[in-house]
């Protein structure tokens, strides 16, 4: 795993001093992400300049630094991921007549582009990726993102020169970029808790979508296309017999799995004793020779620890299990370095124990498998099932008496959460009044599913001076029901925005590399085909994949209420973190600043101190960026470091 940088100044002219500047100080921000080497390339005629930092996994020599240029010198790349089936592209490449002058995946990847073209050689690959490709015969500048999104890369356009890199902190080394904070994201920011892509927080840089392409020509045109789409599967309505799916998913589960077990350095796993995780696990020690690594955390808070659930599957397993119970002090003392590993408001708060729990495992691995992906996948959420209820009551209402209904609750009077009438539970507090206004007026199941995933309800007043930037959504592939347009919303949404990208900052803040074998996008392919029957039956979830789980681990250590992954956060807003958080939610702070009308941030505050409400998640959006704006304002006050790099030079 490792970090791209790109820069081109179109026009040329910059010099290589000037470009050797910009992309040393671009490289040195990602060198959490690739601690191994780094290096640089220069073309200073036409103004390029590609950075990497490498993390080496695969092929730990010389032979497999970055950027690397194809054989024919037509191409040069700084990428960032894994091919997982480099053999077999290496051989069908060498039959053409390529030849390698080491075994990493990166001269795979490179070869392949030169041999096949872009599109042609993308659709070859199972694997995650990002890179930046500078053609110089054609002097077009490719960026590509993987399909699902696993890898991450940004974007701006500054004038005449383009800026690319693995996060927005290599965007901002630029000397010449003096971005603006796009209000009206951090709208949806709130309502979300993260920057949907292809926006970001800032107004002048971009986010590449997943499974999509960005072509810059010479003349700074570009030109964005998507080469997989996930939308266009259509749900299968074929009778497929149970025991065939089964053995169809279980083949390709272990295929995604072995694959992704080739690695020069140490592997190891995530086992939280869920589903997900539990099956990846079954799947690795099934195809070792011996017990694998495994590591979860635990936390002593009532129904916040999962550790117990996990160290009875890895005794059923075998597997060689560490784990660690993280006291409150250790996960506090991770808070303030949040807005550095993150990068961009972020405020799903699984990030704290995602990020203890990859510190303990790079303590001992460099490559962990993750079972990120299985419920978006086979319909593992609870609130599936909780929205196709409630959706099904409130569509036998006529629309227009739904829109009266909504008006009609929008025009009560604010409520205090403590007031009378709401203790007294006879009417809701304004917060569910907004909510329950917001869900009746929604036109279809997937305006509702969407109100339901909500934070703030309202964001746009919230953020002073904003628009609420509203998020596009195409639906997709005729056929299907309710239950597959949600996975759909979070498969292209949450997935990559949330979890995608926690899961990403965190690994890679401390130089491991996570990934995830449930995502391999022909086990997405063959999930999207399914019929309903194979996801949710009789009550249950996750129907298919819990068939496969049981061929490896026993119902009993894995059937239980899904707990989550998240720390007591709520209690800490009132105790330990009290102090930090009113610093940063302070009344005259939050007015100078600007950003956020004091009053209802300030009542939330007051009334989650009280316990007359819970708020943590609410003001957990606010208190991550008001921590990100800090951190960026001290960040700015520091000079760029250069890179150290070996640079080549055309």
């Amino acid at each position: 795993m490792c970090g791209v940088a790109a820069l081109w100044e179109i026009d040329g002219g910059a010099g290589r001093e000037v470009l050797l500047r910009h992309i040393g100080a671009m490289t040195a921000s990602l060198r959490h992400r690739g601690p191994d080497g780094s290096g640089c390339w220069i073309d200073e005629r036409a103004g390029v300049a590609l950075g990497h930092t490498r993390l080496a996994i695969v092929d730990l020599s010389p032979a497999g630094a970055q950027p690397m240029a194809s054989s024919d010198g037509r191409f040069v790349l700084s990428y960032n991921g894994e091919i997982y089936n480099a053999a077999e592209l290496r051989r069908d490449l060498e039959r053409r007549g390529r030849r390698f002058r080491g075994g990493s995946d990166t001269e795979v990847l490179v070869e392949g582009l030169a041999a096949w073209g872009i599109e042609p050689c993308l659709r070859r690959l199972i694997g995650m990726f990002a890179f930046a490709l500078w053609d110089r015969e054609a002097r077009t500048m490719t960026l590509v993102r993987d399909r699902l999104g696993i890898k991450p890369l940004y974007w701006a356009q500054v004038g005449r020169t383009v800026l690319a890199g693995s996060e927005l902190k290599t965007l901002r080394a630029f000397a010449g970029w003096t971005p603006e904070i796009d209000r009206d994201v951090l709208a949806t920011y709130l309502r979300y808790r993260c920057v949907p892509a292809p926006r970001t927080i800032y107004r002048e840089a971009a986010k590449l979508p997943p499974g999509h392409v960005l072509e810059i020509d010479r003349h700074g045109q570009t030109r964005l296309r998507q080469f997989w789409d996930p939308l266009a599967i259509v749900p299968d309505s074929t009778d497929l017999a149970d025991a065939e799916a089964e053995e169809r998913l279980d083949a390709l589960l272990r295929d995604a799995v072995g694959r992704r077990m080739v690695a020069d350095v140490p592997l190891g796993g995530f086992l939280s004793g869920g589903i997900d995780s539990s099956l990846v696990t079954a799947l690795m020690q099934a195809q070792s020779s011996r017990p694998i690594r495994t590591f979860s955390i635990g936390f002593d808070e009532p129904g916040f620890d999962e550790a117990p659930h996990a160290r009875a599957v890895a005794a059923h397993l075998g597997t060689d299990h560490t784990e660690l119970y993280v006291a409150p002090g250790q996960a506090l003392d991770l808070v303030p370095s949040l807005p550095e590993v993150f990068d961009e408001p972020f405020a799903d708060a699984s990030q704290i124990p995602t990020c203890l729990l990859a510190v303990l495992t790079r303590q001992h691995v460099t490559v962990a498998l993750s079972g990120d992906g299985g419920d978006e996948l086979f319909a593992g959420y609870e609130r599936y099932a909780r929205a196709e209820q409630a959706w099904q009551r409130l569509s036998r209402l006529p629309r227009g008496v739904r829109r009266l209904a909504a008006h009609a609750l929008r025009r009560l009077p604010a409520l205090d959460g403590g007031s009378l009438l709401c203790r007294s539970g006879l009417v809701p507090p304004t917060e569910r009044i907004d909510h329950w206004a917001s869900t009746l007026a929604a036109g279809d199941d997937v305006a509702f599913y969407r109100h339901r995933g909500s934070q703030w309800r309202d964001p746009g007043r919230i953020v002073r001076g904003a628009e609420e930037w509203r998020v596009p959504w195409r639906p997709g592939a005729p056929g299907g029901d309710f239950l597959a347009r949600m996975q759909r919303i979070d498969l292209v949404s949450y997935l990559p925005n949330d979890v995608l990208t926690k899961v990403d900052r965190a690994t890679m803040a401390v130089a491991l590399e996570a990934r995830v074998p449930i995502l391999d996008h022909r086990v997405v392919e063959f999930a999207l085909g399914l019929p309903r029957r194979l996801k949710q039956r009789d009550g249950t979830s996750k129907w298919l994949l819990r068939r496969v789980l049981d061929r490896y681990v026993p119902g009993a250590l894995v059937d239980r209420p899904k707990a989550g992954f998240s720390v007591p956060l709520a209690g800490w807003l009132r105790g330990p973190l009290r102090d930090w958080a009113e610093d940063l939610l302070g009344e005259t702070r939050l007015r100078e600043e600007g950003f956020f009308e004091a009053a209802p941030v300030r009542l939330r505050w007051r009334q989650h101190l009280e316990g007359t409400r819970d708020w943590h998640a609410h003001l957990w959006t606010v208190l991550m960026f008001q921590a990100w704006l800090q951190h960026g304002r001290q960040a700015t006050s520091r000079p760029a470091p250069l890179a150290e790099a070996t640079c080549a030079a055309e």
